[in-house]
């Protein structure tokens, strides 16, 4: 039996995914969580052998916690189930330690098989991601790292301080754009978290303060 935990924070995605699911004799879920800190919590306490996970989710993204939940000893299969297919938000979901990474409209077989590679040790990326992937593993390595211009325009405004929502007006973005741009940010200048970041990025030239 292999136990799997839902994040999502859409009650119909996670009652839709219940609902498949349950239809394999193998999958038991064994909980829901409606964000990122949901996830890392229950994942304690219920011990799941697959997580599910959405990456676009109000409080601590999928993105971070699938980083907390790799933080902690264990061989948990990591599945993103998702609308984003840009390279940026699929690469720093891999580099949180993801093992698979579906679009959200995924037939239900491809999932199905993807919750059984995973949680066999394996990895499943779906078609057009894995392209997507190929392409920016072809560019030249200093183009692959490189910052985007909008990357570097939330880089300069962590440097002035701004916090999340601070930038979103800024920048005439969502929250969530913002969560995603520095996610993607932190895996191109291998560092931890966004004074590292800053402090990388000035050291670097990429901006100033």
């Amino acid at each position: 039996m292999i136990h799997i935990l839902i994040a999502d924070d859409h009650p119909i995605v996670r009652d839709g995914l219940r609902a498949i699911l349950g239809t394999q004799s193998d999958f038991e879920v064994v909980g829901e969580a409606v964000n990122g800190a949901e996830l890392v919590a229950q994942v304690a306490t219920l011990q799941p052998d697959v997580i599910l996970t959405d990456l676009e989710m109000q409080g601590m993204d999928g993105v971070e916690a699938i980083r907390r939940v790799r933080a902690q000893p264990s061989d948990i299969g990591i599945i993103v189930l998702t609308v984003y297919d840009t390279d940026d938000v699929i690469l720093a979901a891999l580099q949180a330690g993801a093992q698979g990474y579906l679009l959200k409209g995924a037939p239900r077989a491809e999932i199905f098989n993807a919750i059984r590679v995973v949680h066999a040790g394996g990895s499943l990326i779906n078609p057009l991601v894995a392209t997507r992937l190929i392409n920016r593993a072809r560019a030249p390595q200093n183009e692959s790292q490189a910052l985007t211009e909008r990357e570097t325009g939330v880089l300069q405004l962590l440097g002035q301080g701004k916090i999340n929502k601070e930038i979103a007006a800024v920048l005439h973005i969502t929250e969530r754009t913002v969560k995603f741009h520095v996610s993607a940010i932190l895996g191109k200048l291998g560092v931890g978290n966004r004074t590292e970041a800053v402090t990388v990025a000035v050291q670097r030239g990429l901006i100033t303060l």
